[in-house]
């Protein structure tokens, strides 16, 4: 199924629909009512179904194609939510009102969408992570390019997660390993790896050292759906 058909997917409350569409941190989540789009780069707007958000994590490449969020914006008129370095570069080309700065320990509440922003080990100028929680009640963390931290145990104790997306290569020292370490902190219902090549290392990992944590890998450009 194309990325662009998850607009044809049937979404209950309780469910979500998800995509993982490029080799890094780009994931689609359809809710029963919204979709919603993380660090778009390496898809195009044709590709795309009907977008409400757009979240950015940081300024590096693989995460913030500019000119491309002004395609999607030009094509939805969704509102945009980015870390402080990617709102500044944004800003000019996104209208001021529908431009979200998601500064660590904000609160915002976007087309029925809370989104909790919390901090991400990475050697980015503002880097983020993001704690969404749907309109249906189904939390997810996406954790970006972020390291592993302590503070992400509370972030699993105060959100309850549903899915993490746990990153597990490319960015500077992440692994498997790594990938491995943020889901036996944040214990979410589902840890999904994401954002490099060694997928099943991570669910390897994870069933010797913590293998109540379900995980699953899943295919670029393939529709899924939770539960």
């Amino acid at each position: 199924m194309p990325v662009k058909d998850v607009a044809k997917m049937s979404v209950s409350r309780g469910e979500l629909g998800y995509v993982w569409f490029n080799g890094y941190a780009g994931v689609l989540l359809k809710t029963s009512k919204k979709t919603l789009i993380f660090d778009p780069v390496e898809v195009r707007v044709e590709e795309l179904p009907p977008i409400d958000v757009v979240f950015i994590t940081h300024e590096h490449f693989d995460h913030l194609d500019e000119s491309l969020v002004g395609d999607i914006y030009a094509a939805n008129k969704c509102k945009v939510v980015a870390d402080p370095t990617s709102y500044a570069r944004l800003k000019g080309m996104i209208p001021s009102l529908d431009l979200i700065e998601a500064k660590v320990g904000d609160k915002i509440e976007v087309n029925e969408i809370v989104v909790n922003v919390e901090p991400s080990v990475h050697p980015a100028v503002t880097p983020v992570t993001y704690v969404v929680s749907t309109e249906d009640g189904v939390v997810v963390y996406h954790t970006s390019d972020s390291a592993p931290f302590a503070e992400m145990r509370r972030i699993g104790q105060t959100y309850r997660p549903d899915i993490a997306f746990c990153t597990v290569g490319i960015a500077p020292g992440a692994s498997p390993q790594s990938g491995a370490e943020i889901a036996k902190l944040v214990e979410p219902g589902l840890a999904i790896p994401y954002h490099g090549t060694r997928l099943r290392e991570f669910v390897e990992i994870l069933s010797r050292e913590a293998p109540k944590i379900k995980t699953k890998v899943i295919e670029r450009d393939r529709v899924y759906k939770y539960p």
